[in-house]
């Protein structure tokens, strides 16, 4: 195993047994402002509840279509049975979803109206910068097939991202979904655990997996779950769009 990978794989075990990986470290603004999060070691000001943060990668979609990923690529049937079955477990979740947040692309966007449509008096609230992107990675082989400026674009839309999101609640407890992507998801993964934003490449999450991160009153986050797809029957955890069946050639007695 290499260095990279052992280092992750300690970060991500102790975010999850001793539940206090390093504080957020990126003081809120607005997500138009274009600009990136505070230097490393920063925190967010304090505030008086614990905002559980619920990301949910959208469901299984349609790649083969050539269409814009905001108007095509839309999920398949096994895509929304994904998010009804997920909606059902948001609905009995012990504390009450307060907002559910989307990326505006298709497969997203379909997958939060599905959710939102299990939680009484919810609707899916538009956020572009859930939508998804490649943010820089140790992979070279895909940093090559990214075009000039893509990746740090990229970092900084998370960055946005990740310092409006991961700040405490400013009066009480909170729960928010979060419909988005397995790049977006990963990568903020990463920085919640204080882990480097480049490795989130190691993780693979399936549609419709739940990642559940607590930001506490003193800014500091808690991961409670990563991946979790436990609520989806076999048949239905994917993680792309399922290959057409090959036909059987083998010679037959």
């Amino acid at each position: 195993m290499s260095p990279r990978l052992r280092s992750f794989g300690a970060a991500i075990l102790c975010a999850l047994t001793l539940a206090g990986a390093p504080a957020s470290r990126a003081a809120a603004q607005p997500a138009a402002s274009g600009a990136l999060a505070p230097a490393a070691g920063a925190r967010p000001a304090a505030g008086r509840g614990l905002r559980t943060l619920i990301l949910v990668r959208h469901g299984v979609y349609d790649e083969t279509d050539p269409r814009d990923a905001e108007i095509g690529k839309a999920l398949l049937p096994a895509g929304r049975e994904q998010a009804r079955i997920t909606g059902a477990r948001l609905a009995a979740w012990p504390a009450r979803v307060d907002v559910v947040h989307a990326s505006p692309l298709r497969r997203a966007r379909e997958t939060a109206e599905i959710i939102a449509g299990a939680l009484p008096g919810r609707s899916p609230v538009p956020d572009l910068d859930l939508r998804e992107c490649t943010p820089p990675t140790y992979r070279a082989d895909v940093m090559a097939d990214l075009g000039p400026g893509e990746a740090d674009s990229c970092a900084m839309q998370l960055e946005r991202t990740f310092a409006r999101y991961f700040r405490p609640s400013p009066t009480r407890d909170s729960t928010e979904v979060l419909v988005c992507h397995g790049n977006v998801i990963r990568w903020l993964l990463t920085r919640a655990m204080g882990a480097e934003p480049k490795l989130w490449l190691t993780m693979s999450l399936a549609n419709c997996s739940l990642t559940v991160i607590e930001v506490k009153p003193d800014g500091s986050c808690r991961i409670t779950a990563v991946g979790d797809r436990g609520h989806l029957p076999v048949a239905l955890q994917t993680w792309a769009m399922p290959k057409p069946a090959v036909a059987d050639s083998t010679p037959r007695k």
